[in-house]
């Protein structure tokens, strides 16, 4: 018996563990990874089927879908994100769904809430292949991006139409994410090709885009709204939501979790509280500055995201219900200066009220600048329960961290590149190297998706 199969004989990683209502046959989990393979009525793509059961082919594994919209008002983190909201949208993720279960492995849906936004154009004359723009905003109802290529700093002044109430003229050295009207000028469109982090490489001609489905087919006119009216760098100010809106959203989770369990045959939800997303903009005391019932205390920043977890808990089951939260993110600049006490409240606050949630999943921090940041006093918090952790894991890092009770390892990218992911790490075998540039955005034709080889072929 080699050391490697030693090793996953007793280690923990390659254990069950009962999560839920579902038994797990090892402790190697799929995370939420945006991949944009949609039509642009915002269904997933009959290609991205074959992509989660290729995933789901060690049997008893985990699978958590990318991040899917809730409702039309919620679509604008990404123009080419699936939905969960129409009959078309509910049919194909079923596909999906049913093609997971027949390897014998489960999926949980991601359901997102964020902000509307529209797709840029500009002129031919000034489109560079190698030009890229930073996304700064992706929260709170609008993308503002600023050119990172000096030949944006060259584009005329132009006329901005935006998808809700305004048109402006603006320097076009900062760029709205929205259409753009010149006239004389041939379309172009941003790729759904991105590179990871929010950068977006280069452009494409209008009408070449193969998978692209930037140009939606459902009405994206709404207020530029959020948790409070705290704007990003150089952003708009948002309307803070009112408690009628809220209820609302509230209202999208839950039809969005019923209709993935109930409709779909999804296994569960996953609730996404991240990355500046609407939980986690309630939460947060930089992006909530409310005076009312869901802002100012930390019991009051934490009422949006207990409320949605009561809700959809009470529509599709406790044991059916988590939610994803990243205490120390600053992507889209969030990063409260101590997440500590907010984050101990809510989670104290969750296992008290949600005796049977599901789990809990924690994204570690990724600044080595400051060891002060750590989620230990939220394992322990939680522990025993069952508690998913992303944080770039290598294979001798997850064996160690899958000691702890109850712990399992979300993997990222390297469940891209490497479809039977769980087989690989239990045997030690090499990992296939991702091409990041095949991430987001695609056709049919499932390169850089569906093309990766499994490690017995």
């Amino acid at each position: 018996m080699s050391p490697a199969t030693q090793i996953a004989t007793t280690a923990n990683l390659f254990s069950p563990i009962k999560i839920g209502n579902v038994l797990l046959n090892h402790r190697v989990v799929m995370a939420p990874l945006t991949r944009l393979r949609t039509t642009k009525t915002s269904a997933v793509l009959k290609v991205v089927k074959e992509y989660y059961s290729q995933r789901a082919s060690t049997p008893g594994t985990f699978l958590i879908s990318e991040g899917t919209v809730i409702s039309p008002r919620a679509t604008g983190f990404q123009p080419c994100a699936p939905g969960i909201w129409s009959d078309e949208q509910i049919a194909a993720w079923k596909e999906v769904v049913d093609a997971v279960h027949a390897k014998g492995s489960y999926i949980l849906v991601y359901p997102c809430g964020d902000l509307h936004l529209a797709w840029l154009r500009v002129p031919t004359q000034y489109w560079r292949e190698e030009t890229c723009l930073r996304v700064w905003e992706v929260i709170r109802e609008v993308v503002i991006c600023r050119p990172f290529k000096k030949v944006w700093q060259d584009i005329p002044k132009v006329v901005i139409h935006r998808p809700f109430k305004n048109v402006s003229q603006v320097n076009a050295t900062v760029i709205y994410i929205t259409e753009i009207e010149e006239a004389n000028s041939e379309p172009f469109t941003l790729t759904s090709t991105l590179i990871s982090r929010g950068w977006y490489p280069g452009l494409i001609e209008k009408g070449n885009e193969g998978g692209d489905c930037a140009q939606l087919s459902y009405d994206l006119t709404y207020d530029v709204v959020g948790a409070g009216d705290i704007p990003m760098a150089e952003g708009e100010v948002p309307r803070p939501m009112t408690v009628g809106e809220i209820q609302a959203s509230i209202g999208d989770f839950v039809q969005a979790a019923t209709n993935a369990v109930h409709k779909a045959g999804f296994d569960g939800v996953e609730l996404h509280g991240a990355y500046g997303f609407l939980i986690d903009q309630f939460i947060q005391d930089v992006s909530n500055n409310r005076t009312d019932k869901y802002g100012g205390s930390i019991e009051n920043r934490a009422r949006f995201a207990l409320e949605v977890v009561d809700a959809v808990a009470k529509a599709v089951g406790e044991d059916k219900t988590a939610i994803r939260f990243s205490p120390w993110t600053r992507d889209r600049d969030m990063g409260m200066k101590n997440p500590i006490p907010t984050f101990t409240y809510l989670i104290s606050q969750l296992k008290e009220k949600q005796p049977n949630l599901a789990y809990l999943h924690l994204i570690q921090s990724r600044d080595l600048d400051d060891p002060k940041q750590s989620n230990e006093n939220f394992f322990d918090l939680w522990s025993p329960r069952p508690l998913i952790v992303a944080d770039g894991f290598t294979r001798e890092k997850a064996l160690n961290f899958a000691e702890r009770d109850g712990a399992l390892i979300a993997f990222g990218k390297r469940f891209i590149s490497n479809p039977d992911l769980p087989l690989r790490l239990k045997a030690d075998l090499p990992l296939s190297e991702y091409d990041r540039s095949s991430f987001y955005g695609g056709d049919e034709s499932g390169k850089g998706y569906i093309d990766y080889a499994f490690a017995s072929k």
